[in-house]
C-alpha cells in the first residue's frame, strides 16, 4: 500500500516582487509545512497556481523541494492538465527528478465524457511507475468524475487514490465502499475533512494547513482514534478560518494571510489578483482570533549589522 500520510498540504508557490518564483522561500515553506505536521506536499496544484507556471518552473520546484525535505515528507507533483500528451511528458520529467507521486486533475475546458476521463487517466498512469492520485474538483473543471469512473480507475495498479473536492458525501461514500481496500480517499475541501474521515476516508489535501497544520493533524489523529467529540471541537474551531480562506478564489486569501503573518509569498500571478482592502481586513481579523498558528510562520530574525 502506498502511503502519503493523512495530512497533505496543497502548497502555495511564493513569488518575488518581480513576479518570479522565489525558490528559496518555497524551500523554507516546504520545510515549515513538514515541521508543522504535513506528511506530503502537493507542488504545483491549484493552490500552487499551476496554470500560470511554465513546465520548466514546475520541474525546478519539484526538484528543489524534494531535495530540501528529503525523506521527512513526500512530494506529489501536479502534472495533469487538459492535454493527455502534455500530462504524460510532464509526469516523465517529474519522475526523473525524484518525486514520490503525481496528482492528476480532471481535464478542464475540454469537458470529456466519463469514458474520456477513464482513458485519459489510464494513459498517464500507464506511462509512469509513479503512484497517481486523481483529483475531482467540479467547481474548477465544470465536470464531475463519477464514483463509477473512479472505481474503474482504482483497478489500475498505480492509481492509488483520489482527492475528492465535489463535496458530495454520497458519491464519496460510494467510492470508499466499493474501491479496493487501501485505495486512498482524501478530502479536497478543508470543511469536509472530518465528515469524510467519519465515513472512512483517509485524510485531507489541505489549504488551511499552511496556517494551522498542527491543529489539523491533531484533529485527524483524534478522529482516526475514535475521539470524535474532541475532533469535532477542533473542526468547529477551524471553520471560521476556513471560510475566510475561501471567501474568493484560492489561493488569493491564503497568500494574503501568509503575507499578513510575515511569511512573504508575494502576490498571485495574473489572472488572479490580490484581495481588496475590505477582504484583506477580514483575513487579518480572522487571523487575530486564531490561537494556534503554526510556529514556523514567525518571520526570520533580522540580520545583525
Amino acid at each position: 500500500m502506498t502511503s502519503f500520510g493523512r495530512l497533505v498540504t496543497a502548497m502555495a508557490t511564493p513569488f518575488s516582487d518581480s513576479g518570479q518564483i522565489d525558490f528559496g522561500q518555497a524551500v523554507r515553506l516546504a520545510r515549515g509545512l513538514v515541521a508543522s505536521g504535513s506528511d506530503s506536499l502537493v507542488v504545483s496544484g491549484t493552490t500552487g497556481e499551476a496554470p500560470t507556471l511554465g513546465n520548466d518552473e514546475k520541474v525546478r520546484l519539484f526538484s528543489e523541494i524534494k531535495a530540501a525535505i528529503g525523506n521527512t515528507g513526500k512530494v506529489i507533483a501536479g502534472t495533469g492538465n487538459y492535454n493527455t500528451a502534455e500530462s504524460i511528458e510532464l509526469t516523465h520529467r517529474a519522475e526523473e527528478v525524484g518525486v514520490d507521486g503525481v496528482l492528476l486533475t480532471v481535464p478542464y475546458y475540454n469537458k470529456p465524457p466519463q469514458e474520456g476521463l477513464y482513458q485519459h487517466f489510464k494513459a498517464i498512469a500507464g506511462a509512469t511507475s509513479l503512484p497517481c492520485i486523481l483529483y475531482n474538483v467540479p467547481s474548477r473543471t465544470a465536470l464531475n468524475m463519477t464514483a463509477e469512473t473512479v472505481i474503474r480507475l482504482s483497478a489500475v495498479g498505480n492509481i492509488v487514490g483520489v482527492k475528492e473536492a465535489s463535496g458530495n458525501l454520497e458519491q464519496i461514500g460510494e467510492i470508499i465502499s466499493r474501491a479496493p481496500r487501501g485505495f486512498l480517499v482524501y478530502s479536497g475541501n478543508d470543511q469536509d475533512t472530518l465528515p469524510i474521515l467519519a465515513i472512512g476516508g483517509h485524510g485531507v489535501v489541505s489549504v488551511a494547513s499552511h496556517l494551522v497544520g498542527e491543529r489539523i493533524a491533531e484533529m485527524i489523529r483524534l478522529a482516526v482514534g475514535g475521539e470524535l467529540e474532541a475532533a469535532s471541537a477542533i473542526h468547529r474551531e477551524l471553520i471560521p478560518l476556513v471560510r475566510a480562506l475561501f471567501q474568493t478564489t484560492n489561493p488569493i486569501p491564503l497568500k494574503a494571510a501568509l503575507n499578513a503573518v510575515g511569511f512573504a509569498v508575494g502576490k498571485p500571478r495574473l489572472p488572479l489578483v490580490e484581495l481588496d482592502a475590505r477582504q484583506a481586513e477580514g483575513i487579518r481579523a480572522q487571523l487575530g482570533r486564531v490561537h494556534h498558528l503554526d510556529r514556523y510562520l514567525a518571520p526570520e530574525p533580522a540580520a545583525v549589522s
